[in-house]
């Protein structure tokens, strides 16, 4: 009786799960359509757009010009009324939405260009952007006067969407038919992805801007706006097949299971999951070695987000269907069993991500599905939905690659989110509710346990303080504090939103103050981070045993309730990015980023020498290099961070993780961590200090998208000092700034036995400062070689990274050389500049 009940509760919660997820459509906090240039408002379906007249407030447009297609007619277009009115600018304008709800929204973007009197919108060339992100750069409409739907899916974390439109062209013209700004469901985008080559894993999604290029049904009819709880389109497969007569569309009448954690109708529709496109020979032979292809055109220098929808329709039992999936010809999945993606049930919904990078994609991209090679397995293969959006790439995103040879278990991207319940039974909502808590509690507990030491748990006691406990247990004892979980919500304002001063791969970052008025910064664990764990043990582990001035310290931990949280000391300054660009803070002077350089460059010198196994941090980049209310620099963030290779051996052979545009591309290629790596990143951060700009901007031309390739041109040019940020361009001594670019190529070099190591790095930095604050004179140091040489010997002299921030007048001379005496006082007197560092 008692197995009965059970499976009865299940059942009936199972059920009115199905029921919630059926019928309640989900309704947005930010719901904004509106149709512009319009004198009334004007109903689409069952939507209303709002005639921008009426709220005028929202827009700021000096010189606008409401206008309408009296002329033309666009009834043969979706949406045909919302293109029949225009408000033309002709100057830089902008709309203000209010954001009742931060995360992910759609805005969409209507144009059609028409002749309106004096103004032919087809001349129009404009960019439109919001504070964040640029959605559109010189956005030109088609010369043919057809429509334009644009779709973006951004992460809006402000109180308000200033969506703003600049004329570019001549005259200066813009123009905008409807927009729709509508909030998301938080789920609906994973922040990790699978990277297509070589296979890995993605991280950071949650903040990328995505633009929709493909939205497609397969096997089945188009999908209007109105039939899709988003609002989306979805059209359909068959222009893009490039053999109709390998494919056959497949439908279904029975029900979707959705299932609890799984897809739900926000994810795709229900028309999208109960159409497919199928192998056409799949019942009826068992030799057929055909794939079936879609190809799609693309932007080759793009990255590219893709999700695959799949529902297994065709089977009549259980673990009968098979197959590979392929993404522009590399194999991305292989022997795909639905069954024990969909926890062993027919036709139940579930969808993979890809990340497809810029350099993997042409002008063309292919999505292919194939018959498995598993025996006495019959060809077949199905897709049932897709999806293709444009990258626009965020500095912050993370690539992580798996080692060659290994095997990735792909599990079901999955997230949900129940709809709101208006009306529903009390007893089964509390039972829904305890039995979701439950499932939760058991997820994290596998997931989210506290890390021990040589096998010695966290969970150590010792002397309370004010603010913690000291870890006193066994080797925990160098650990620090064990904060508990009240005193972290108390300093951080109960994990205040507003307290937010940072947002990473591993979660949040808050400012803190403690009870003794100590300010704090507070990184706590975000669930959904693939890499948590790893991270917390490895930031702890390394922190606890690293001591020096240009390296962020760690004061303690949590991870009581299964929480992850690190406390570190507070960089008053925030990140050396935020100084350099995308904020409107001070400039800093040239002298200033020099001595944020040379600190920076003590501190990975300090982890790259001052232990018997070179710590490799793996991570360089600006906004992991943080600044005290001084200014001075410490590197941050070891989360990444790896040990060095043993002394026979060259590298350490691992799993690639590092941020796009600071990546060392040949460990990037061959998967084999050398220090260098660390020396090619923050040869990309130089560029950063001297540029002021993201080291990948995809709105720019396609010279210029990157960084290091753009800054290297200009370099082996010796035109370097035409890139120089225009605010410091004057005040850069030509010495200085020559020595600077050597140094740069040096550390950019393709190969890691080309770079110099940190310590070289360092010295030719401090070198660099003083050839920007005196004029030396000296032949000797006047190549890079040669400081080369001196470093080099220092280095030998005395144990740099055991020096905490010692300046270069410290180091003893040695009568081991091949210079005299005089030389090398000569050379040293030269570099000592004390002052300011």
């Amino acid at each position: 009786m008692m197995g009965i009940g059970k499976l009865g509760l299940g059942f009936c919660i199972f059920v009115i799960l199905s029921i919630l997820r059926a019928s309640g459509a989900f309704t947005p906090e930010d719901n904004y359509l509106i149709d512009c240039g319009s004198p009334e408002n004007t109903t689409i379906g069952t939507r209303t757009f709002i005639a921008d007249t009426f709220v005028s407030s929202t827009m700021t447009a000096p010189g606008s010009i409401l206008a309408n297609t009296s002329s033309k007619s666009v009834s043969s277009f979706d949406s045909s009324a919302l293109y029949q009115t225009a408000r033309i600018l002709t100057r830089s304008s902008s709309y203000s939405f209010s954001i009742q709800k931060h995360g992910r929204h759609f805005i969409r973007l209507y144009f059609f260009p028409f002749v309106f009197q004096s103004y032919n919108l087809s001349a129009a060339n404009f960019t439109v952007s919001t504070d964040d992100v640029v959605l559109l750069h010189n956005f030109q409409p088609p010369g043919n006067s057809s429509p334009v739907f644009r779709e973006f899916l951004v992460n809006i974390n402000r109180d308000k969407l200033i969506l703003s439109f600049a004329p570019s062209g001549n005259p200066a013209l813009a123009f905008i038919n409807a927009i729709e700004v509508v909030s998301v469901p938080d789920y609906l985008i994973n922040d990790t992805a699978q990277t297509v080559h070589p296979l890995g894993e993605y991280e950071g999604l949650s903040g990328q801007a995505l633009e929709t290029v493909y939205r497609i049904n397969m096997g089945g009819p188009k999908v209007t706006s109105e039939n899709d709880t988003l609002w989306r389109t979805w059209v359909n497969d068959q222009s893009f097949l490039l053999n109709k007569n390998l494919a056959r569309a497949v439908n279904y009448s029975g029900t979707i299971n959705y299932l609890q954690g799984g897809a739900t109708p926000e994810t795709a529709p229900n028309i999208v999951y109960s159409t497919a496109t199928e192998l056409a020979a799949s019942s009826n032979t068992s030799a057929a070695v055909f794939n079936m292809t879609w190809q799609f055109n693309v932007d080759a220098n793009s990255f590219y987000f893709i999700r695959l929808h799949f529902c297994d329709i065709v089977s009549k039992a259980l673990e009968n269907l098979y197959f590979d999936v392929y993404i522009n010809g590399w194999l991305v999945v292989q022997d795909l069993d639905l069954s024990q993606l969909s926890i062993q049930t027919l036709a139940a919904p579930v969808f993979m991500d890809f990340v497809l990078a810029a350099s993997d994609a042409s002008s063309k991209l292919r999505i292919s599905i194939g018959p498995s090679n598993l025996p006495n397995v019959l060809p077949d293969g199905i897709l049932n939905g897709l999806e293709i959006m444009k990258m626009n790439i965020s500095t912050s995103s993370v690539i992580v690659i798996a080692p060659p040879g290994s095997k990735k278990n792909f599990g079901v991207i999955l997230g949900s989110v129940l709809g709101a319940v208006a009306v529903v039974i009390a007893a089964f909502v509390l039972l829904v509710v305890l039995q979701r808590r439950k499932m939760a509690r058991k997820h994290h507990s596998k997931t989210w346990m506290p890390f021990s030491v040589n096998g010695l748990t966290s969970h150590s006691t010792g002397s309370r303080t004010s603010n913690g406990t000291a870890a006193t247990s066994g080797q925990n004892a160098s650990l620090g504090y064990r904060f508990s979980l009240a005193v972290l919500q108390e300093a951080t304002n109960n994990f205040d939103e507003n307290w937010v001063i940072g947002v990473g791969g591993f979660g949040k970052v808050y400012k803190g103050m403690l009870r003794d008025e100590t300010k704090v910064a507070v990184k706590r664990g975000n669930p959904k981070s693939q890499q948590g764990l790893n991270e917390f043990r490895t930031e702890i582990e390394l922190l606890s045993r690293l001591r020096h001035r240009h390296l962020v310290s760690l004061i303690g931990y949590c991870d009581e309730w299964n929480e992850m949280i690190l406390v570190y000391e507070y960089m008053e300054k925030g990140t050396l990015k935020s100084h350099l660009y995308g904020s409107d803070l001070p400039s800093l002077s040239w002298k200033q980023r020099l001595e944020i350089c040379i600190g920076s460059a003590r501190g990975l010198h300090y982890l790259h020498t001052g232990f018997a196994k070179a710590i490799i941090h793996r991570d360089v980049k600006s906004a992991n290099i943080l600044l005290d209310e001084n200014l001075m620099a410490k590197v941050a963030d070891f989360g990444l961070s790896k040990t060095g290779p043993d002394l026979d051996k060259t590298h350490v052979s691992t799993a690639v993780k590092g941020s796009f545009g600071y990546l060392d591309p040949e460990y990037f290629r061959r998967q084999q961590l050398t220090e260098k790596s660390d020396v090619y990143s923050f040869g990309v951060v130089l560029l950063e200090v001297l540029c002021a700009r993201p080291v990948i901007d995809p709105t720019l031309p396609r010279d210029m998208v990157n960084l290091a390739e753009w800054a290297m041109n200009w370099q082996k040019g010796g035109e370097l000092k035409q890139i120089v940020d225009p605010r410091i361009a004057g005040t850069v001594r030509s010495d200085s700034l020559r020595k600077f670019g050597e140094i740069v190529e040096k550390c950019l070099a393709d190969y890691g036995v080309e770079r110099p190591p940190m310590g070289d790095v360092l010295w030719n930095l401090e070198y660099v400062l003083h050839l920007q604050e005196a004029d030396l004179g000296i032949s000797e140091v006047n190549s890079i070689n040669s400081i080369n040489r001196i470093a080099g010997l220092s280095s030998r002299i005395q144990n740099m990274g055991n020096l905490d921030g010692a300046t270069v007048g410290e180091v003893p001379t040695s009568s081991s050389n091949n210079l005299s005496d005089d030389s090398m006082s000569g050379v040293f007197s030269q570099l000592i500049k004390a002052e300011g560092r």
